[in-house]
C-alpha cells in the first residue's frame, strides 16, 4: 500500500535528521574543548553526509546517513601562553566550531524533521479515515 511507503520514507528522513541534530549538539557542546598538552589536537567539528539508498522492499530511494566525519578545516589559534596546550610561541589551537553555522544547521535539520513529521501525521490521518470508511 502506498501509504505505508510514505510512512517508511518519512521515518527514514526523521531518523537521518535526528542524527544530524545529535551531531550539531555535540559540536556546540565541544566548541571550547582544547587539547590538554602542547601540540595536542583540539575538538574538530563533525559533519554529517547523507545519501540516497534504494530500499528494495519498497522500491524507492530513502535518505540515510552516509557518514559522520570530522571537518578537517583549519583550526583557529589564539594567543594564551599560560594555557596548558600552548605551543612554544604561546598559541593555542581551538576547535573549528562556528556557533552561527551550527545554529543554522540545527535550524535546517529541525525544519526537515518537522516536514517529515507532517507527512507522517497526514499519512496516519489518511489511514485512519480509510479504516473508518471500511467499517
Amino acid at each position: 500500500m502506498e501509504l505505508f511507503r510514505a510512512l517508511r520514507i518519512s521515518a527514514a528522513g526523521m531518523e537521518a535528521e535526528t542524527t544530524r541534530l545529535r551531531v550539531v549538539a555535540e559540536n556546540l557542546a565541544n566548541r571550547d574543548t582544547t587539547a590538554d598538552s602542547p601540540g595536542g589536537e583540539p575538538y574538530r567539528r563533525k559533519t554529517v553526509t547523507f545519501e540516497n539508498r534504494l530500499d528494495r522492499e519498497l522500491g524507492v530511494e530513502q535518505v540515510r546517513v552516509r557518514r559522520v566525519q570530522p571537518d578537517m578545516g583549519a583550526l583557529p589559534q589564539h594567543f594564551d601562553p599560560s594555557h596548558p596546550a600552548a605551543d612554544a610561541n604561546g598559541y593555542v589551537r581551538t576547535p573549528n566550531v562556528n556557533s552561527f553555522i551550527e545554529m543554522m544547521d540545527m535550524r535546517e535539520a529541525q525544519r526537515a524533521y518537522s516536514a517529515n513529521l507532517s507527512v507522517l501525521e497526514v499519512t496516519k490521518g489518511m489511514l485512519q479515515r480509510a479504516i473508518e470508511i471500511l467499517r
